[in-house]
């Protein structure tokens, strides 16, 4: 059976997923080996019989069974059917998990397997099989023709054809067949493709005749995409019965006019963009600030636009950025780059006409048929504004667009001018009351707009244009100055407001449909603070308590001084004890809602003080919501007492979430005897089952960092001391210190540090940390690199992440990386990664670290680059067994005799000292090189190794020099003795050396092969 699930490189971490699927199967071969048929199912019966988690591990071991042993997945298929007991729920959700978050790493023998078991599930028809195919789907990229990409089309395709009848039962799951055929039916048009265009084209349009009430829920783009085949053989006919004979496909179909008015669902949208595609544009347009997008949008461009057959995917992309993505008032106040800038660039670098007139209709297709009422303004809003900003910097783009739309409202369908005609000009009214642009002026009448265009412009829309004098081409540069917000190319955009993405957000397909009663649009409310408790009257649910409870609220409420107030907490918390099992959960909920309310100010205002000592720190707790959390603190963790008030915390955290940042505040500063903070782990604990302590203290700690960036740094030793398992390698804490600290803040940190207060990393997550930082903007970079070396965590620690950083993209941690190497001596654990980086052209970071030791440790380097060559001829140092134990790393980060020699020929043409290569040992090492490379190497390498046959005929010749003939020949004899006995020697060394090392280097790692340890042990 082939090894391993998932495709990977050496230096990446193991996956936990098929780690888990590993140990869930290796779980398997245990109960099973040896035993008969009968017997196995005996064994798998009774493990699963013990308990949930032992038939997890059985469910999933089969699966993982099934995915890599294509010859015996028959018999694990039907083993997983006999022991399964939640209807294969546990084996759906882990292959949907597989599918959607790990096809793209998947082997080849793992997706052959996967398809084989989604036939099965749907010949069986198991329950759950259509999200599997759903998902699936989701996989099949559009403008993709790949053999791989096209296979899955292809075998998907052989499933639901075989079994039709099954499929006809999903109403849900037909419209998203339907969508994806006919979307992926005009990537295949080449001449190898015309088989499965056939097929695919009889399927989709057989489909669509039998369930057209189904199909007709995908709305209007359901039309769009048929006009791409309807020339299709296959599709004539039922093209000509939607536009003449619509009754025929079903009673309630009156035309192509009812398709074109319903909106089609995001989730349609969606799935014409694989996961991995849409996780990386959600990034471009809620990540990168505008003026630092050219990069992002490159690499995009190169992954998945570089093809030809790719343009067509342009289309999918701008409809999920019009119909899926919808920006919160804060990111469009932000510097990310919008949304109109990145269709801009679609429309700008595609090269096909095609493509090029569907790319435009699909940016204004929801302009046809808008409709106030139930469109979204957020639909029709980026065509207008890459429109109006493209006119400064990019007129040709404005221009052909504003074509466009002019000749789609006569020529899109000659029967419904007039609808189309209206839907245009409703969008464009509804454009200028939402105020997207104050007036359509400069965008219609502008001198950059050829006369021919400004007349075809003037006649389509003439309730837009302006009655007073044509424009003259002075006004021109006025005009433009409304459009200098924002450009495409530009290096920075006018937006000055802080940037949050907490609101981004993606349409509903509810959010979508505006309620008649209110015309503002989501997208353009007022910024409001969402952990703001906004102010309401209490007065009747006051009136719902009881007794004094009730008395002492209202006390509360009135009192003004705050002394009285904390008074008045404190009877109100002793009567709440005293009455707690009168309380239900309703009433607690309205005593927490009626403290939160009266509390509001305290919640509202920042409690941290300016400055800082004991006095003022103890100041700012002596308020009515501290009393509250000291008499919490205060009651012992075995009195019944305690767990009603945990319940009435819990419901003021569920309307008031700074109650978590406060608590943590109180226990820093409150002096009560409660060092491990345990009282805020109970108060977590009793909350309900999805909330987790890592989930709450990070949320905790997100909202004080928004807040009070004081605060948060305040509290951040105590947090990462006391909380030291779920703080420690958390890299969504670590980003949000990084992302929010400014330089004092950074050096208290490093005061906190180097006083032995605070520690941030540790070896085993040390590895996830640097991986997940490489992603962080260059700022953020550095200040980790900061902590990073006021924590001196050795350089072993981060050696293995080297060889895959990139010169270019992985500046900041190059640059961090270089600098502690360069404070360090050379060793052979930290020559060995650096030399296993590739070597590029403009990737001068080995060569630089290596001409700087050579300036400073030349004879130890050089010493230690013999030693490399000799193990990679002696075949990798191999003389122990041990090394090629199951499991073992060892040889991970043994670099080749080609990195070796393309690094020292690197440094042979970049440094202008080249005394280490005329080193003794260098020269050896070359010598060596000489005698065991192959023709190819001879020939790339030719000019770096003749310096080792240049330094040996100097040698000679200096020996020779002077001396009669026998005595010369006798000379020269000896020379070659001694530099061939000196090669062994050094080469016996370095055996020798190296086969101990070895045995260091193994004993230990033995111990640690148990642990999860996704820093890569380097200690050889």
């Amino acid at each position: 059976m082939d090894k391993g699930l998932l495709s990977s490189s050496i230096y990446e971490v193991k996956d936990e997923l098929e780690e888990r699927l590993e140990r869930c199967y290796s779980v398997v071969c245990g109960l099973v080996n040896s035993l008969s048929e009968r017997e196995a199912n005996d064994a798998l019966n009774s493990h699963v019989s013990k308990g949930a988690q032992q038939h997890e591990e059985i469910q999933l071991g089969l699966l993982y069974a099934i995915l890599t042993d294509p010859s015996n997945a028959a018999k694990n298929y039907r083993d997983i059917t006999l022991v399964n007991r939640d209807a294969f729920s546990i084996v759906l959700t882990r292959l949907n998990q597989l599918i959607f978050e790990k096809w793209l790493k998947l082997k080849d023998v793992g997706r052959s397997q996967i398809l084989w078991l989604t036939r099965e599930l749907v010949k069986n028809s198991v329950v759950g099989a259509d999200a599997v195919v759903n998902v699936l789907m989701r996989q099949i990229a559009g403008g993709d023709i790949t053999p791989k990409n096209v296979w899955l089309a292809e075998s998907v395709l052989d499933i639901l054809t075989e079994f039709r009848p099954w499929l006809e039962k999903y109403p849900g799951l037909v419209p998203v067949i339907i969508y994806t055929y006919l979307r992926v039916i005009v990537d295949h048009t080449g001449q190898i493709f015309t088989n499965l265009r056939q097929r695919e084209s009889e399927f989709a349009a057989s489909l669509l005749r039998d369930k057209w009430s189904e199909c007709m829920v995908i709305g209007r783009d359901l039309l769009r995409l048929l006009q791409n085949v309807a020339r299709l053989p296959e599709f004539e006919s039922l093209w000509r019965d939607i536009m003449l004979n619509p009754s025929i496909l079903a009673p309630n179909f009156t035309g192509i006019q009812q398709l074109l008015t319903i909106r089609t669902s995001r989730k349609f949208q969606i799935s014409r963009l694989t996961p991995d595609m849409e996780n990386k544009l959600v990034f471009l347009t809620t990540k990168v600030k505008f003026g630092q997008h050219k990069r992002y949008q490159d690499w995009f461009q190169r992954q998945y636009l570089s093809t030809p057959e790719s343009q067509s995917l342009r289309c999918d992309l701008i409809r999920y950025i019009c119909c899926v993505f919808h920006p919160s008032n804060e990111l469009l106040c932000s510097e990310i780059i919008p949304r109109w800038a990145v269709i801009g660039w679609l429309l700008q670098t595609c090269t096909s006409n095609v493509a090029a007139s569907n790319a435009k209709l699909s940016l204004f297709y929801d302009w046809i048929f808008f409709d106030p009422e139930k469109d979204s303004i957020m639909n029709i809003e980026p065509a207008i504004l890459v429109m109006f900003y493209s006119m400064r910097s990019h007129p040709a783009i404005t221009a052909t667009l504003l074509d466009f739309l002019c000749r789609i409202m006569n020529n899109f369908c000659s029967t419904h001018t007039e609808q189309v005609r209206s839907g245009i000009h409703k969008s464009l009214k509804t454009i200028l009351e939402k105020r997207v642009l104050p007036s359509l002026q400069p965008l219609f009448e502008n001198p950059k707009l050829d006369k021919e265009l400004r007349a075809l412009v003037q006649l389509n829309f003439t309730e837009f244009i302006s009655t007073d004098a044509p424009l003259k081409a002075e006004d021109e540069d006025g005009m433009n100055k409304e459009m200098t917000g924002l450009d495409m190319d530009e290096e920075t955009n006018h937006f000055t407001v802080e940037n949050n993405l907490s609101d981004a957000a993606f349409s509903d397909d509810e959010d979508d449909v505006v309620d008649r009663n209110n015309h503002e649009e989501r997208g353009f409310h007022p910024i409001r603070d969402p952990h703001r408790y906004q102010s309401i009257d209490i007065t009747e649910h006051l009136q719902q308590l009881d007794g004094d409870i009730r008395d002492y609220a209202m006390q509360l409420q009135e009192e003004r001084s705050q002394e009285d107030q904390c008074e008045s907490m404190d009877h109100l918390m002793q009567s709440f004890v005293h009455e707690a099992e009168e309380y239900d959960g309703d009433m607690v909920a309205v005593l927490a809602l009626c403290l939160c309310q009266i509390l509001i100010e305290e919640f509202n205002n920042n409690i941290f003080p300016e400055e800082v000592d004991d006095e003022s720190l103890e100041e700012s707790i002596g308020t009515p919501l501290f009393v509250m959390l000291r008499f919490l603190s205060a009651t012992p963790e075995e009195s019944p007492s305690r767990a009603p008030l945990f319940q009435l915390l819990g419901e003021m955290y569920m309307k008031q979430p700074r109650i978590g940042y406060l608590l943590l505040y109180f226990l820093k500063i409150g002096k009560i005897n409660d060092e491990r903070m345990q009282t805020y782990r109970d108060f977590v604990k009793s909350l309900e089952s999805h909330y987790t302590l890592e989930s709450c203290l990070v949320a905790d700690m997100k909202i004080c960092e928004e807040d009070d960036i004081r605060l948060f740094t305040f509290l951040l030793p105590d947090i990462y001391s006391q909380f030291t398992s779920v703080c420690v390698g958390n890299t969504e804490l670590l980003h949000m210190v990084v992302s929010t600290i400014d330089g004092s803040q950074l050096q208290e940190l490093i005061c906190q540090i180097l006083q032995g207060n605070l520690v941030m990393f540790r070896k085993e997550s040390f590895l996830k940390v640097l991986n997940a930082s490489l992603e962080w903007e260059t700022l953020e970079q550095y200040f980790l690199w900061q902590l990073i070396t006021a924590h001196n965590i050795p350089l072993d620690y981060m050696m293995p992440i080297l060889p895959k950083l990139d010169y270019h993209s992985h500046a900041e941690a190059l640059t961090s990386i270089m600098i502690l190497l360069k404070q360090d001596c050379p060793s052979s654990d930290l020559l060995r990664p650096i030399l296993c980086r590739e070597c590029k052209k403009n990737d001068f970071f080995t060569v630089s670290i290596l001409n700087y030791w050579a300036q400073e440790f030349e004879d130890k380097l050089a010493e230690l680059i013999y030693t490399q060559f000799a193990k990679v001829n002696s075949g990798g140092g191999t003389p122990s067994k041990k090394r090629h134990r199951p499991g073992s790393n060892s040889k991970k980060d043994v670099p080749t005799a080609d990195q070796i020699l393309a690094h020292l020929d690197h440094m042979r043409q970049i440094c202008r000292n080249i005394s280490l290569l005329q080193h003794a040992s260098v020269q050896l090492a070359l010598q060596q090189a000489q005698q065991t490379a192959n023709d190819t190497q001879k020939t790339k390498f030719s000019d770096l190794l003749a310096l080792a046959e240049d330094m040996v005929d100097l040698k000679s010749m200096r020996v020779l020099r002077g001396l009669p003939g026998r005595r010369a020949a006798a000379a020269a004899a000896s020379t070659s003795s001694k530099t061939s006995g000196k090669s062994r020697k050094l080469n016996e060394e370095s055996s020798s050396e190296s086969s101990s090392s070895e045995e260091e280097t193994i004993k230990p790692r033995a111990k640690k092969r148990k642990k999860t340890n996704p820093v890569d042990d380097d200690s050889e």
